[in-house]
């Protein structure tokens, strides 16, 4: 059963706390590991290097929209290429994210809370909430 008066709230904090991770993550790969270092990383893994700064652009800027709920379900959505590309770099790792190289746990669980986050809602407190066609509302109710 959903309590509908504080399950705006729960969507509100994992909005909150997926935007507060991709920037964290946006930030990590800018400012620690280097745009130079990102790519080479890419490289190392067999991805294209010109995918570095639209990686951490997306992430940076994803995650300020999510923190503010402009179009949440939508930026969740163009985010899950994001977290399912992270969640195959590191599926060989093993399971523990503190594995040499990350594990793919951490990955796999924030592509299923941004899954998540598309199909409950954008939450309380958004800027500019997502609006689903008529015909999909009509379906839900």
């Amino acid at each position: 059963m959903i309590d509908h008066r504080l399950a705006p709230y729960g969507a509100l904090a994992l909005r909150v706390a997926l935007g507060v991770m991709f920037i964290a993550h946006a930030y990590l790969k800018f400012a620690i590991f280097t745009m130079p270092g990102f790519a080479g990383f890419l490289a190392q893994v067999g991805l294209p290097t010109f995918l570095a700064w639209p990686i951490v652009l997306a992430e940076f800027f994803g995650g300020l929209a999510l923190i503010l709920g402009v179009y949440a379900r939508g930026v969740a959505f163009a985010l899950l290429p994001v977290l399912l590309g992270a969640l195959s770099v590191h599926a060989g790792n093993g399971w523990v994210f503190n594995a040499p190289n990350g594990g793919w746990e951490y990955p796999a669980f924030l592509a299923v809370a941004a899954a998540v986050q598309v199909l409950i809602g954008d939450g309380a407190l958004a800027v500019q909430p997502t609006t689903l066609p008529r015909r999909l509302v009509a379906h839900a109710a």
